[in-house]
């Protein structure tokens, strides 16, 4: 999870939507004078990426006044198709359903996290899990500041499980930082840390920092592209609105310079020699974001004279099992109360909308913008030479309420079939002489 102005330098981005150019990257730039191609062809296309229409998914019904806040979104996201001229970029509706000011996925005021939820992360799970993290930091901090800072922090748990054993463990840590946007969650991040002196909050990415950066499930919830191969080679797909009666929004063809398209699909390997009707989703915005999550470890490594290093974890995969020939409807989910579904304009602002991390692109725009690649394995891979079984042994097992329930989040977290193998991570620094225990499962090679 993830809030808007995680996106750092790539977009300059103004808090409020209906006035603002954010999102309009190279990528995502002027779309006024474009038109959807003939719609036959993408009627297809919406039926291949969510062949169960909307109005049909099983799932819960939201309340009256999630339904208005929706519909309101669905009207702000509608205004914006007719300013720009009949269609916007895939990656700005996925920017305005999750991120409009008041009304939209992260930015409202709906439970996100846990059983009352849509989806539980890592963090949620267990505390093994941050607690882990801290002797990372700590193993790190030896070669850089002794801060952290984190995107992504939602409701402050991860960050309260790093701080507590770094108090436990009598960790030294000067600062932690959240970087946070949305008043609604740093108000909950701030009743969870209100016993954390170290916290410090920020509305923007510094300019420069030394230290840990940790991102939990943060890259995921990105806005990305989805892009079409066709007969007459790859096209980049928007949203307009449609002219079924059973729906309001739809996917069609926007007519792109070709060097825009050529740069979007340098991402995916072998483009050529996917089939014709092959969707996926290509990530300039999560691109831009790790340059610039670059640039800010390299100045504070000039301003400092210390290393630094962020760790991503996330699902996702290399881009060579990424971009399968098989796998043709892309990685695009939505999650609502617990139910995932692959139709992204069910009920705008009201379930989340991911797509999986493609872990070469990530690792490739770090090394280019001058980073170094420390790690890449699974998260089991990671979890367990870093030492959470340790933890777990901290809690005696003749107390039953407390260890059963954390075993079993253990292996959550750790086992192949669950979150162990499709959550990766990856670890990338400057100045970083990364500690050779933690590379015991290093995949680098595979990326």
């Amino acid at each position: 999870m993830l809030h808007t102005t995680c996106y750092g330098q790539h977009n300059n981005r103004h808090q409020e939507i209906q006035t603002s150019t954010k999102g309009k990257s190279a990528f995502t730039q002027n779309t006024k004078n474009l038109r959807a191609h003939p719609v036959f062809a993408y009627n297809a296309t919406m039926q291949k990426l969510k062949p169960t229409p909307h109005n049909q998914l099983q799932l819960p019904a939201p309340s009256d006044a999630a339904l208005a806040s929706s519909q309101h979104l669905r009207d702000l996201i509608r205004q914006d198709i007719n300013v720009a001229g009949g269609i916007i970029s895939f990656s700005r509706y996925m920017e305005m359903a999750l991120y409009t000011p008041g009304c939209a996925y992260y930015s409202g005021g709906a439970t996100k996290l846990g059983a009352d939820g849509d989806f539980t992360t890592a963090p949620e799970l267990s505390t093994l899990f941050g607690s882990t993290l801290a002797h990372v930091a700590q193993s790190l901090f030896q070669q850089s500041e002794p801060d952290i800072i984190e995107f992504g922090a939602g409701t402050g748990k991860l960050a309260f499980d790093i701080l507590s054993e770094c108090q436990n463990a009598q960790i030294p840590i000067r600062r932690y930082f959240i970087v946070e946007l949305s008043g609604e969650l740093r108000a909950r991040q701030e009743l969870c840390l209100k016993n954390f002196p170290q916290v410090v909050w920020l509305e923007h990415m510094p300019q420069a920092f030394s230290g840990v950066v940790i991102g939990n499930e943060v890259l995921d919830a990105m806005p990305v592209e989805l892009v079409m191969k066709t007969e007459q080679g790859w096209s980049r797909l928007g949203v307009c609105s449609a002219t079924e009666p059973d729906q309001t929004l739809t996917l069609a063809s926007m007519q792109d310079e070709a060097s825009v398209i050529a740069e979007l699909i340098a991402q995916i390997p072998d483009a050529d020699q996917l089939p014709t009707g092959y969707i996926t989703e290509v990530h300039p915005i999560a691109i831009g974001f790790m340059r610039s999550i670059a640039n800010m470890l390299l100045a504070g490594k000039q301003n400092s004279g210390k290393g630094g290093a962020c760790l991503w974890l996330d699902y996702g995969f290399p881009a060579h099992e990424y971009y399968l020939a098989q796998r043709d409807k892309g990685t695009l989910m939505c999650h609502y109360r617990h139910h995932a579904h692959p139709d992204p304009f069910y009920l705008p602002g009201l379930q989340d909308i991911t797509a999986h991390v493609d872990f070469t692109a990530m690792a490739l725009a770090g090394v280019q913008a001058g980073l170094d690649l420390l790690l890449y394995t699974s998260q089991a891979g990671f979890l367990l030479p870093a030492g959470i079984t340790t933890q777990l042994q901290k809690i005696p097992v003749e107390n039953t309420q407390a260890y059963l329930p954390a075993s079993n989040a253990l292996q959550k977290l750790i086992s192949p079939a669950e979150m162990g193998e499709l959550f990766k991570v990856l670890v990338l620094g400057v100045d970083i002489d990364f500690p050779d225990h933690l590379l015991a499962q290093d995949r680098s090679h595979r990326l």
